[in-house]
């Protein structure tokens, strides 16, 4: 039988100072971890990895556990982003003066697949249609455009090759348009002989060029061709949003009524449907909120919109800096934030009065979050992740609500790594570790204190 005694017996000091040593020092760097993945990404490591891994496994709730992973993958659910902008003639501008890569791969991916689905072009396409295939699974945009070159010139009135060639090659917005227009032309005559992919592929052109015609300032046109699309609602264009593009389009220009109209039809479901709809609901009841009764109605719309996207005003306030929104969003994230403020942040400056009650309710929802009042993140975990593949690296990753890494923290990993190099100082030098020990004993007991004592 084991004898305990005789194995604890044999042990020497020297063990007891390694092993307080190398918990100590094991301690500290856990520490030092924990701080820095806390800063970085707003929760606990080791939390983390307890709720999500070994909080199901404890608790047992197998079905409870399925259901409740079915309702986090439905938060991180993304979407097409409606107003993404030109790869060639927009995202290409960070490429080319900051040398900071606008979209993800991840991101682009996702286009590649849907372009994929939206044209029908599958694997074993041949001609031009194969080239095009191959050109919306290229990585690199050389790639892409060399692929399209080639189904132009197996089939000069390839409207989706030249929907590519606006989109990825197009150096400026005018060009990107009158590439756009020559595809249009192109649809046209396919619709009328009756192909229904090019059908899909004329539908994406003139959501195309009316979002041209909105960046070069012709705001009567994109607003008629937004709402000839809208009303005409081809299939290949339902998740795109595209009354969100319509709604950004009245802002700019001002139609305040027309705005309203547009709103009430979208904005009578409990929950919002996005950002766009719950946040320009609350622009258009914070512009010019002068009475106590309009500024309370504001401010009850602005809670609503910050209790659907809390990501949004820190951009529409300029506390956080922007960046080129991503080609997809994920609802109630920061992604759909940043694509947000991105285009609405000069409608928010334009209106009197709506950045101030802004900060208001901005205020007001950072202090329920101190108090803990505000609840966890929607999607946690999931959605942080998701946000984080969409957005690029350069960009700082909104988290609410905020927590607050413990004061102490690094306090206490300074403690364990102070003990652990106490005790290496004591194993290399155990005589002088003895002395300076019975030094601090002597100089510590409280017998020497009682005279003090007593005199006070």
């Amino acid at each position: 039988m084991w004898d305990s005694s005789t194995f604890l017996g044999a042990l020497t000091p020297k063990f007891y100072v390694a092993l307080t040593g190398t918990s100590s020092l094991i301690s500290g760097l856990i520490l030092i971890f924990e701080w820095w993945y806390f800063r970085k990404y707003g929760t606990s490591f080791i939390e983390q990895v307890s709720l999500t891994h070994l909080g199901p496994w404890l608790s047992g709730a197998g079905g409870a556990g399925g259901a409740g992973a079915e309702a986090e993958a439905a938060e991180c659910k993304v979407w097409r982003n409606p107003m993404s902008l030109l790869r060639g003639a927009e995202y290409g501008r960070l490429w080319s003066a900051a040398r900071r890569a606008p979209l993800t791969y991840y991101d682009m991916n996702l286009s590649a697949q849907e372009h994929q689905a939206w044209f029908g072009l599958g694997a074993e396409a041949e001609g031009a249609d194969g080239a095009l295939a191959r050109a919306w699974r290229e990585r690199e945009p050389a790639a892409r455009v060399a692929c399209a070159r080639a189904a132009l010139a197996l089939r000069p009135d390839c409207a989706a090759a030249l929907l590519l060639l606006a989109e990825e090659e197009a150096g400026t917005v005018v060009e990107a348009e009158r590439v756009l227009r020559r595809a249009w032309r192109a649809g046209e005559a396919a619709r009328a002989a009756g192909a229904r992919r090019d059908a899909a592929v004329l539908a994406h052109v003139k959501r195309r060029a009316a979002m041209c015609a909105r960046r070069l300032g012709r705001l009567r046109d994109a607003a008629r061709l937004f709402r000839e699309l809208a009303r005409d609602a081809h299939p290949a264009l339902a998740a795109l949003q595209l009354h969100e593009n319509l709604l950004e389009v009245l802002l700019e220009q001002r139609a305040w009524a027309d705005a309203h109209a547009l709103l009430a039809r979208l904005d009578d479901a409990p929950t919002p449907r996005s950002a766009a709809v719950a946040y320009g609901a609350a622009l258009l009841r914070a512009r010019g909120a002068v009475t106590p009764a309009a500024e309370a109605h504001a401010l009850h719309a602005l809670r609503r919109a910050i209790a659907y996207n809390p990501h949004v005003p820190e951009y529409l306030l300029e506390l956080r800096a922007l960046t080129f929104p991503p080609e997809h969003v994920l609802r109630r994230g920061d992604s759909e934030a940043v694509a947000y403020a991105f285009w609405h942040l000069r409608h928010w400056r334009a209106a009197d009065g709506a950045l101030r009650l802004l900060g208001v309710a901005w205020a007001a929802a950072e202090r329920a979050a101190g108090r803990g009042a505000w609840g966890a993140a929607r999607g946690g975990a999931c959605a942080q992740c998701a946000d984080r593949e969409l957005l690029p690296a350069h960009h700082a990753l909104s988290v609410f609500p905020r927590r607050r890494a413990p004061a102490l923290l690094p306090l206490a990993a300074a403690l364990c790594a102070a003990t652990a190099l106490l005790a290496l100082l004591a194993h290399r030098w155990p005589a002088q570790a003895a002395l300076a020990a019975a030094r601090a004993a002597h100089a510590l007991d409280p017998r020497r204190l009682l005279p003090l004592l007593s005199a006070l």
